[in-house]
């Protein structure tokens, strides 16, 4: 068993969670779930999912606390649930790891040494049931493993990274999948609630109210740094409306979107089009009415 500790944030993830868990095939010793006030089971999963566990030698911890943000609420997991072991690992309640990925980190882990303080891991997105593979969405390399006390998510509204404080990182071979099991029309009203969020993140930006340890040096992977200049000094510099088009087409014709079939089509034109637009649209509306994006809550969903 590796002396690693999972923190998971979960709110209304009973559809999620137990099959998260058991992707793990009971390889660490610690689950942490960081809960903000779910009313559909989740608790209740937790307390079962912690029996199972204990049998096997591990554990799984529930703490609940109100939601800020993102970065707030995985800081605060980071440094108020006594995580006491080697390693430390952030993990999302939709993701799951590939067989072949826990066998890589049971045998691997712990055998890295100072100052390998990181591990990158490479991610692939499922939309209903279908591998997304093309389009420039695979595989996203995100650092997600680190000594516990080297690492700390950066202070952001939306699409924050984890930044290591010191030493290097590896990446690892094989992937983690994000499977999300619920329906389109929680996946529409989650990137709505993302379009506030991130119309928030750039004003704020605009005023530089945000952390930039990942534009000055901040260790993270090299592909967020990457993704994070083309967005700010790339996508932003070009017009409102007409940058959503463009980004499209290059997704799903350039970068080969088209192959990965009807599914494939669905999530490109949402998640590449739609979402573009709709926040292009609030930042129009904002600034036709003189007006800032009001701080989010949680996802109410």
């Amino acid at each position: 068993m590796v002396d690693v500790t999972v923190v998971i944030l979960t709110k209304n993830e009973q559809k999620n969670l137990r099959k998260c868990i058991e992707s793990f095939s009971g390889i660490v010793k610690r689950f942490v779930i960081v809960d903000s006030f779910s009313t559909d089971g989740t608790e209740e999963l937790c307390h079962q999912l912690d029996g199972e566990l204990r049998l096997i030698g591990s554990q799984l911890d529930f703490y609940q606390n109100k939601w800020v943000d993102y970065a707030t609420q995985l800081n605060w997991g980071l440094t108020n649930t006594s995580i006491s072991t080697e390693w430390t690992m952030r993990f999302d309640s939709d993701e799951e790891l590939l067989p072949e990925l826990a066998k890589e980190i049971d045998e691997t882990l712990g055998n890295l040494e100072v100052p390998i303080n990181g591990v990158i891991l490479r991610r692939r997105m499922y939309f209903m049931g279908k591998f997304i593979k093309h389009g420039g969405r695979y595989p996203e390399l995100l650092l997600r493993i680190f000594r516990t006390g080297k690492a700390k998510c950066e202070q952001k509204i939306m699409d924050e990274h984890m930044i290591l404080s010191e030493g290097t990182t590896i990446t690892f071979k094989n992937d983690l999948i994000d499977n999300n099991q619920k329906d389109l029309d929680w996946w529409t009203s989650k990137h709505n609630w993302y379009s506030n969020r991130e119309v928030l993140d750039y004003q704020m930006t605009l005023k530089h109210q945000v952390d930039e340890s990942l534009a000055k040096g901040g260790i993270s992977s090299g592909q967020a740094s990457v993704k994070r200049k083309i967005k700010n000094k790339g996508y932003y510099n070009l017009p409102k409306f007409w940058r959503a088009h463009l980004y499209f087409l290059y997704r799903y014709y350039l970068k080969l979107g088209f192959l990965d079939g009807p599914e494939g089509k669905i999530y490109h034109f949402l998640q590449a089009y739609w979402y573009r637009y709709l926040v292009d649209a609030k930042m129009f509306e904002c600034e036709k009415n003189g007006i800032e994006m009001s701080p989010q809550g949680d996802l109410k969903a």
